[in-house]
């Protein structure tokens, strides 16, 4: 029985992480979708922008947004500050009486969240397309004619852009959440080859307007939005080329806490939109997250398993104490990585991916906790860099 379960946990974890991805690489191969995209393709476009006492960021942004290589007379930004007391009102103001295009401020009181503040800025867009940019996102000067580039395939419904950390001084990030997030974009380039991702980047994607769909409050726009594109029967793709630099949080007890609340609402998201996970209805794309979502976020338990296999077949047989060495190994880089980490150390490969991989699982089993609780998530905190 314990060889079983040795055996199906391994095979599931590396399922998870490598037979997917490879799987749909073939997919990719065999049968691409190409997306019929075109610089020429202009339409009006409204970027929505939530904030919640983004001082230090939102003036930054809203310059950034204001140099995009984009026509001015066919760009709006609209700002929804959820009841912010730190000034962020004024700072958008401001902007907005020395901007060369239309800046508006909207004020959520009381403070409802996110997804409450892009429903209310939906009703006011004026765009063709609708695009979404966190508060303390820097674009680069071109993502914004990428993302939009795709609408010109009519069975493009929602483009997501390419996130990139940096550090503080603008350079790449070399450590493990630089390298989740060059599999996760690489896993998206792949999806897309076959037809839709299943997950974006809230900080740089877009929408066509009339696709848009109010959200309750607790929901996930990132997650939801797209996923009710699909529904609606057209794509949801990728945009490489159009970056988003952000500034990788500074301690792994801030990621920790990003991933759990984001981990969180994502599976309220996937209770939300099960119906997509019916492979008698949708068979390609609930494939697709069943295998890139759900089990990933379940991931913890066939580690858990695998380990307490490992353990129990150690003294039997010299693979299984093999594996349960190199698990031991794993788990102490990991811890290594931690406590580097915590002492202000830069962390190499060696110890930041062990580091990573392990964090995110834990985020995902305390979000799975807080979920079985019924616990949700509706407002937020500015991300701390």
């Amino acid at each position: 029985m314990m060889q079983f379960v040795f055996w199906a946990s391994l095979l599931l974890l590396f399922y998870i992480y490598f037979g997917y991805p490879l799987a749909v690489k073939v997919g990719a191969i065999l049968n691409p979708r190409p997306i019929k995209k075109t610089g020429d393709y202009q339409p009006k476009v409204s970027i929505l922008i939530a904030a919640y006492n983004e001082a230090s960021d939102i003036e930054a942004t809203l310059k950034n947004k204001l140099q995009l290589d984009y026509p001015k007379e066919k760009l709006e930004i609209l700002v929804v500050s959820d009841e912010s007391e730190d000034g962020t009102d004024e700072l958008v103001e401001m902007i907005a009486k020395q901007a060369d295009c239309n800046v508006c401020l909207f004020r959520q009181v009381p403070r409802q969240g996110k997804t409450a503040g892009l429903n209310m800025l939906k009703e006011h867009a004026t765009g063709e397309i609708l695009a979404f940019s966190d508060a303390n996102s820097q674009w680069d000067s071109k993502a914004l004619s990428l993302l939009v580039s795709n609408f010109n395939d009519p069975e493009v419904g929602y483009v997501t852009g390419k996130m990139v950390y940096v550090n503080s001084d603008g350079s790449l990030v070399g450590d493990g959440c630089s390298a989740y997030m060059k599999y996760e974009n690489w896993l998206r380039f792949q999806e897309t080859e076959i037809g839709s991702v299943v997950g974006v980047d809230g900080g740089i994607d877009a929408i066509r307007t009339a696709l848009f769909q109010p959200l309750r409050a607790d929901q996930l726009p990132d997650f939801v939005q797209p996923l009710k594109v699909v529904e609606q029967g057209y794509r949801v793709v990728y945009e490489p080329g159009a970056l988003l630099k952000e500034e990788a949080l500074s301690d792994g007890n801030s990621e920790f806490s990003m991933r759990v609340r984001v981990s969180l609402r994502a599976l309220w998201a996937l209770r939300d939109m099960k119906h997509l996970m019916n492979p008698l209805k949708h068979a390609l794309f609930a494939w697709q997250m069943i295998s890139h979502k759900l089990l990933r976020y379940c991931a913890f338990v066939p580690m858990v398993t695998l380990a307490y296999a490992a353990l129990y077949l150690a003294p039997f047989n010299g693979v299984y104490a093999l594996a349960a060495l190199g698990y031991a190994g794993f788990l102490i880089l990991a811890w290594c990585g931690h406590k580097k980490e915590s002492g202000g150390k830069s962390l190499s490969a060696i110890y930041s991916i062990p580091h990573y991989f392990v964090l995110l699982n834990l985020a995902s089993f305390q979000a799975c906790v807080a979920f079985l609780k019924g616990e949700k998530k509706v407002v937020w905190n500015p991300r701390k860099g």
